[in-house]
C-alpha cells in the first residue's frame, strides 16, 4: 500500500492532518490549474480557498480508491463553473468591462521591461486570455492534459467522459487557441 494511500483512508475518515498534508501536496498545481481557468490570481485563490473547504465538508464522502488529486480538481473545476457563471451574470447586469480585457491586461504589467520581455509578455497575457476565453468543455480537457499533465484516461475520469472524447476537444481547443494566437505571431 502507497503512503498517499495511507493518508487518503485517514483523511476520509476525518483526520484533519492527513488531509492537510493532502492539501499541501498539490496545492502548487491545484493553483496553477484554476489561474489558468480564471485568468486572475486573486479570484484563482479564493477559489482554491472554496475548493479546500469543500472538499472538507465532503470529505467523509470521498473514496480513497480514486486518487484524491482527482476529486478534488473535480471539486475545484466545479468551483470554476460557478464562478464563470456569477461572472456572466454581474457582467449582463453591470454591463461591467471584462476582466480579461485590455484594460485588466494594462493594469498587470508592472513595470517596463526590455523590448524582448515586453513581447514575450504580450504574448502569454494573449494566451491567458484565450484560454481564459475557451468554452468550458474545452478549457477543463486542455488544462487537466497540458497544465496538469494528466493523461488522457485520468482526464477523462475528472470530467466524467471518454477519452476520445477529451482528445477531440483538447485537439479543438488547441486549434482556437492558435486561432487566437495567429496576429501576434505573424506581427
Amino acid at each position: 500500500m502507497r503512503h498517499d494511500e495511507t493518508l487518503e483512508s485517514r483523511a476520509a475518515s476525518g483526520d484533519r492532518e492527513a488531509f492537510g498534508r493532502l492539501i499541501q501536496a498539490g496545492k502548487a498545481d491545484l493553483y496553477r490549474f484554476v489561474r489558468r481557468y480564471v485568468g486572475d490570481a486573486d479570484e484563482a485563490y479564493d477559489l482554491v480557498q472554496e475548493a479546500y473547504a469543500s472538499a472538507w465538508v465532503a470529505i467523509r464522502r470521498y473514496d480513497p480508491a480514486r486518487p484524491f488529486e482527482a476529486w478534488l480538481r473535480t471539486i475545484a473545476i466545479n468551483k470554476c463553473r460557478d464562478w464563470s457563471r456569477r461572472r456572466k451574470v454581474r457582467r449582463w447586469l453591470t454591463s461591467a468591462v471584462p476582466l480579461d480585457g485590455v484594460e485588466a491586461a494594462s493594469v498587470r504589467q508592472d513595470e517596463p521591461a526590455p523590448d524582448d520581455a515586453v513581447a514575450s509578455r504580450e504574448l502569454l497575457d494573449a494566451l491567458d486570455r484565450a484560454v481564459v476565453a475557451l468554452p468550458s468543455r474545452l478549457k477543463e480537457p486542455l488544462l487537466l492534459t497540458a497544465i496538469d499533465e494528466m493523461s488522457q484516461a485520468q482526464a477523462a475520469a475528472v470530467l466524467g467522459v471518454t477519452v476520445k472524447t477529451i482528445e477531440t476537444r483538447v485537439a479543438r481547443a488547441r486549434c482556437r487557441l492558435a486561432q487566437a494566437l495567429a496576429p501576434l505571431r505573424d506581427a
